[in-house]
């Protein structure tokens, strides 16, 4: 599609890249940027809901496995987003347009990759059928 440019939006756990996001100018890559806690404390409810506000797909940042600071909040956040995707897919919006992905604030080239290949990636699929469906 000409001239599109997908909405991203992304969650991040406070420890892994929450206080990263203050210091770095994102406004090209991710202008929808929302820390959160922990990746495990995230909503689906909340996902949805950026979808439902425009959003053509969610990334989801938390601490490398076995590094979270509550101890087991990405491995929660591993089963709503795997429960969320089912949803999603049942509703008829592609899973793939959500992404999970532990990335450490040192990590600042494996960060910009993965914003690069998701917008890519959201680019190929074009916007969001609910944007038009929810836009009434």
């Amino acid at each position: 599609m000409k001239g599109y440019e997908p909405k991203l939006v992304c969650f991040s756990c406070r420890f892994s890249w929450g206080y990263a996001a203050d210091e770095i100018s994102l406004s090209r890559q991710v202008k929808n940027w929302i820390p959160i806690i922990c990746s495990g404390k995230i909503e689906s409810t909340h996902i949805l809901s950026a979808f439902r506000h425009g959003a053509d797909g969610v990334l989801i940042l938390g601490c490398p496995e076995g590094d979270c600071h509550y101890q087991d909040g990405n491995y929660k956040a591993r089963r709503r987003t795997a429960v969320l995707k089912e949803v999603l897919a049942g509703a008829g919006l592609d899973p793939e347009r959500v992404w999970l992905r532990w990335i450490s604030a040192s990590e600042g080239k494996l960060f910009a990759s993965t914003i690069g290949e998701m917008t890519d990636a959201l680019r190929a699929k074009g916007p969001t059928p609910m944007r038009q469906e929810w836009s009434v």
